[in-house]
């Protein structure tokens, strides 16, 4: 079933349900929080500095949303792509529409706060990401 859904290589949102022995994953996607993820930024950062809390999934006063994976893999994308659509199944591609260009500044500044972070070795959670984010206000995209 998912097969009609995801495809090889597509960039998803997902829990892990059980792994393998063999290696193989059941990774579980039937929430609306779950599913593609288009038009946003993935950022990688040592797994270490991501805190494990029981919520990934932040909305953050600055318009953008952030999902902190366990495995390092950090996905920022405006607020309003990622509420699912009644029925959708998940995230769903919405590429007709571009981004307009001051949330792809916030997104752009979220991901220059969360390498700003990591190369600090600083832990990484939606507490840090906003404070890092009202400091940067303090300067000028140039």
């Amino acid at each position: 079933m998912m097969r009609n859904y995801l495809q090889e290589g597509d960039l998803i949102s997902a829990e892990v349900q059980k792994i393998f022995d063999e290696g193989s994953l059941s990774l579980y996607t039937r929430s609306l929080r779950y599913g593609k993820l288009s038009q946003g930024v993935l950022v990688k950062v040592f797994p270490s500095l991501v805190k494990r809390r029981k919520n990934h999934f932040y909305n953050l006063p600055c318009g953008a949303s952030v999902i902190l994976g366990n495995n390092g893999f950090i996905w920022i994308s405006s607020a309003n792509t990622v509420e699912g659509e009644e029925g959708s199944g998940g995230f769903t591609q919405n590429l007709e529409e571009p981004i307009a260009r001051p949330e792809r500044e916030v997104i752009a500044r979220l991901r220059n706060c969360i390498l700003a972070l990591a190369s600090c070795k600083m832990m990484l959670h939606d507490s840090s990401i906003q404070y890092a984010y009202e400091e940067s206000q303090k300067y000028t995209v140039g």
